[in-house]
């Protein structure tokens, strides 16, 4: 009876507003290779998806030379509110945000510059000892001002955070978006590059993060932000400790099988199948990286997944929670009966949290 109630709440949470389009398909094998060349379209986001995998430590390299700007901004900006809601009282707050150009050089120009706003524990006063920082990776087409009370509650237990946008989204977005469709498309080889930039630029805010003398830092991330945080977390040995909110081995099964990625699978049509697009989206699906990951040196992970959830099915965690054990990879292991978008509501979003932040508490302290 719960499971049935569960996904008749996930349902209709899923399809509130639903402004989801049907985008054209393309391999688009010029989005991750230089020249295609004549060459069979196919064959080359297969050799691409060998090599990457293979040399996934120069692929997902931290960008070197970055050059950051902080500025400090009015939140919520007036531009962003109807005319109804600047009738009303708008209560305001100042904060900092980080920018810099994403190592990653994509076709709209709003999107090459990253933005990262930033939650400093402490004051200038009283400073935090022992500093640590937990990047924040929201979900798919997140809105402006998502998880900010959760850096806030980092705050409150002594930890700074800052809360990355991802590509497309928020100020990132081109124009003729209404969503964030570039992230996750079907226009095969753009959704590797936009990963791979998401990765690039996870990367990018440790290395801020460091420079400002942060000696421990975490990260935690939910559903398409739990996939890049895994990536940045096998990629790069500074990220302490890490939550992944939501999880599945393969982006391509995700979306295949989905219910929030309906309609990239009706574009999908029968231009290729579901192996050919696991083929290809290897490189930015945690199950390539199971043996890498168990090769490094030990640290704190936590997943969290859901029993009802329609976006990430069931099936597709306990695959992942499988290959964990398979490969002796010591893990946190937490479930709860909800879905993914029930996930938000009450009581489960207090349960979340805390097992979010009293997890990175612990090992990041």
């Amino acid at each position: 009876m719960l499971k049935r109630y569960m996904h008749k709440r996930e349902r209709h949470f899923a399809m509130l507003n639903d402004n989801r389009t049907v985008q054209p398909f393309d391999l688009g094998p010029e989005f991750v290779v230089d020249h295609v060349n004549g060459h069979d379209r196919r064959e080359v986001l297969a050799e691409h998806s060998r090599w990457a995998v293979e040399n996934s430590d120069a692929h997902f390299a931290a960008p070197e030379g970055v050059k950051y700007l902080v500025d400090r901004r009015l939140y919520p900006s007036t531009a962003s509110l109807s005319a109804a809601e600047l009738k009303k009282p708008v209560k305001q707050t100042e904060l900092e945000v980080v920018t810099w150009q994403s190592a990653v050089e994509t076709p709209s120009i709003e999107n090459n510059t990253a933005y990262a706003t930033y939650f400093p524990a402490g004051t200038a006063d009283i400073p935090v000892r022992n500093p640590s920082a937990v990047i924040i990776l929201p979900h798919w087409n997140a809105k402006a001002g998502t998880y900010f009370d959760l850096a806030k509650f980092f705050n409150k237990v002594g930890m700074s955070a800052l809360r990355l946008t991802l590509p497309y989204h928020e100020e990132r977005m081109p124009p003729e978006l209404t969503r964030a469709d570039h992230l996750v498309a079907p226009n095969v080889g753009r959704s590797l590059q936009s990963i791979r930039q998401a990765i690039l630029d996870t990367r990018a805010a440790v290395t801020w993060l460091k420079e400002q003398g942060y000696e421990k830092v975490g990260i935690v991330g939910t559903s398409i932000g739990s996939c890049v945080s895994f990536m940045a977390f096998v990629h790069d040995l500074r990220i302490d400790a890490a939550v992944f909110n939501h999880v599945s081995g393969y982006m391509a099964d995700v979306v295949w099988h989905g219910l929030s990625t309906y309609h990239v699978r009706e574009s999908f049509g029968d231009n290729l199948t579901l192996d050919e697009l696991r083929q290809y989206w290897l490189p930015v699906s945690p199950m390539a990286y199971m043996e890498k990951l168990a090769s490094l040196p030990e640290r704190p992970q936590r997943y969290i997944y859901t029993k009802y959830d329609l976006s990430f099915p069931i099936d597709l965690s306990l695959e992942t929670m499988e290959a964990l054990r398979r490969h002796n990879v010591k893990h946190s292991e937490v479930s709860l009966p909800c879905g993914h978008y029930t996930l938000g509501e009450k009581p489960w979003v207090y349960i979340d949290g805390y097992k979010i932040i009293s997890y990175l508490r612990k090992h990041l302290r």
